[in-house]
């Protein structure tokens, strides 16, 4: 599984293209101001700080894994650096993450897999005006979150604890809209293509959905090419860590592999 993955990381730089090798005014505009925006932020300051307490809290919580699990540790009571370290996304895709809510200001935003809570910290800190409910299936792993998002003194994120698959349809059933979407657990294709599958009804024109781990797995490879081919997606961007799809309508039907 290591080998696969880094054979197919070294065949993405390989065929990935940079800002120039677009000829989408949108990817160029996206690539050039979004993606490749490395400055500083002065939002990132606080939550990089909570990074690192957690990356030296020794505290034990016992995690309860009800998606594809870890390729890095597989016990069920773990520190809270262990976690840090191993499954927090890195601050150089993280404030990605940022900037691409930042550029899109979504009113609703939905997240599955809290986590430690970091991203859901950037996107809070992107969107401070937006609704954000984050989803997470390990309850001692959702309480450690909570506890930063106190920390960080943010009041526009609800936390649920609970199994994707029951929770989600009811909330997408009462959602207004979705404007962003980022999913980050249950790495299984059936499972993501469900995730995908679920959402299409509230997605629009401006709605940006997020798959995280997009070459985790061949099922996730296969659940990846799915969503590119499905009819309503128009525009998908592979940036090898986490794969982008958009819904322009009117917006010829292109995937673009950037390097990243």
């Amino acid at each position: 599984m290591v080998f696969n993955f880094i054979s197919d990381y070294l065949k993405h730089r390989l065929t990935s293209k940079s800002r120039h090798g677009t000829h989408s005014p949108f990817v160029y505009k996206l690539t050039d101001e979004v993606i490749y925006d490395f400055n500083a932020k002065s939002d990132y300051k606080s939550i990089e700080a909570q990074r690192k307490k957690l990356l030296n809290d020794d505290s034990l919580i016992t995690v309860t894994d009800l998606g594809a699990g870890s390729h890095l540790n597989k016990n069920r009571t773990k520190k809270v650096r262990q976690i840090a370290k191993n499954a927090l996304k890195s601050p150089r895709l993280a404030q990605l993450i940022y900037r691409l809510a930042k550029e899109n200001q979504p009113d609703h935003i939905l997240e599955l897999g809290t986590c430690l809570g970091l991203t859901t910290s950037y996107l809070s800190k992107a969107c401070p005006e937006a609704d954000i409910v984050t989803i997470e299936g390990c309850p001692e792993t959702a309480k450690a979150a909570y506890k930063n998002f106190q920390d960080l003194e943010l009041d526009n994120v609800e936390l649920r604890v609970g199994n994707f698959d029951a929770l989600l349809p009811d909330f997408i059933e009462q959602a207004e809209r979705l404007d962003f979407v980022y999913v980050d657990g249950n790495h299984r294709k059936d499972a993501t293509l469900n995730y995908f599958n679920w959402c299409l009804p509230k997605v629009h024109e401006g709605s940006l959905l997020i798959f995280d781990d997009i070459y985790w797995s061949e099922g996730m490879k296969e659940a990846w090419e799915e969503i590119k081919n499905h009819p309503d997606v128009t525009v998908t961007i592979d940036l090898f860590w986490i794969g982008l799809v958009y819904f322009k309508k009117g917006q010829a039907k292109e995937h673009f592999k950037i390097k990243f």
